[in-house]
């Protein structure tokens, strides 16, 4: 009997494989008397359920205005029936926000827990655990479910642990971010990972950064550390892990404004502008930024079709005859040392064009 944390698909494998019964996950809080929904694990493949729910419990999954969600939406799972506690010691407005009056009871005593937990309820009646309604975060504008990209990662049969976050980067952007422990002999190849999840979730869930660990930093009692995790310095991983570092002037001020609009430590030749956390705002303000330092137009699209500094360095050399560019470059870095960046644009745009 499993309970207590989110149950993936590769834990529930193994231990099918170990134990000679039958695996059953719970999900239940302390609030409604521990366990209110059960599942006997048959299938081990895709997200497991939480199945449905015990004798004499109830399970709504409710929208903000407390309705009934469709099949297939998340809802907050709200608890009602027997095992419902009477609420916290001492603690009466705690209590009044927690267990709320239950509008499906004839009962003016019955009451529902609001546990602050996400979920679906699936075609055939049993319920899928989303995650914490506290772990959602806005990234550009949408709304993600953390603990859901979490769900899927960890289906993948190379994953071997997972955890998902949110971090503000140096750039003051908000990144999503995973980071994952493989299994034995698993190649890190953050591209593998990002082009599986872009099968199965919108592009705007699909972490910008892939951070790989031997192992996630766990608490005392066995749970991901996310404090510890927050903690960490973020450094990417690359195909491979393989890291090149600028060989021409041109390179070196491509990678320089790519760190800082990535808001990342350090940027490699060979490393993709959008596996390193990218997206299409970042893009434009990058050809901005050109623009305005180099005196060169270059299209939204270029980016995309030249998404590494090598090749988009090649591509601005194609574009405008060297010498030009070339004096330019040379101004930027003898400047670099002695200049802030407005000075250094500043003392760009007061050359002559061309």
């Amino acid at each position: 009997m499993i309970g207590g944390e989110a149950l993936p698909a590769s834990l529930a494998k193994q231990l099918k494989e170990c134990v000679r019964g039958t695996v059953h996950n719970m999900y239940g809080p302390t609030e409604t008397t521990v366990w209110s929904t059960t599942e006997t694990l048959d299938v081990f493949d895709g997200a497991i359920s939480i199945g449905r729910p015990i004798a004499n419990t109830q399970i709504y999954l409710l929208d903000p205005n407390l309705q009934l969600v469709p099949v297939g939406y998340p809802g907050e799972i709200c608890i009602g029936g027997d095992g419902v506690v009477r609420g916290y010691l001492n603690r009466p407005d705690l209590t009044a926000q927690k267990f709320i009056l239950n509008p499906f009871s004839e009962d003016p005593e019955s009451r529902l827990y609001r546990t602050g937990d996400l979920a679906l309820y699936r075609s055939d009646g049993r319920i899928e655990f989303l995650g914490r309604m506290d772990d959602q975060v806005k990234i550009r504008g949408h709304r993600i479910e953390l603990a859901e990209i979490e769900a899927i990662l960890g289906q993948h049969s190379r994953v071997r642990e997972c955890a998902v976050v949110a971090r503000v980067d140096l750039s003051g952007d908000k990144k999503v971010i995973a980071y994952v422990a493989l299994r034995v002999d698993a190649a890190r190849d953050p591209r593998e990972l990002r082009n599986y999840l872009a099968t199965k979730l919108p592009d705007f869930m699909v972490p910008s950064l892939f951070v790989f660990l031997d192992r996630l930093p766990q608490t005392p009692n066995g749970k991901t550390d996310r404090r510890a995790l927050a903690g960490l310095d973020v450094v990417p991983s690359t195909d491979a892990d393989r890291f090149v570092a600028p060989r021409t002037p041109l390179e070196e001020v491509l990678a320089g404004i790519w760190a800082e609009l990535l808001g990342v430590d350090r940027v490699g030749v060979k490393d993709n502008f959008f596996e390193l956390g990218g997206h299409s705002l970042l893009a434009a303000q990058l050809m901005t930024r050109l623009r305005e330092v180099f005196r060169i137009e270059l299209s939204l699209g270029t980016i995309f079709e030249e998404p590494t500094v090598s090749a988009l360095a090649a591509f601005m050399i194609a574009k405008e005859p060297q010498p030009g560019l070339m004096e330019k470059t040379a101004v930027i870095l003898k400047s670099i040392d002695s200049m802030s960046e407005g000075e250094v644009l500043e003392s760009l745009h007061a050359r002559p064009a061309g």
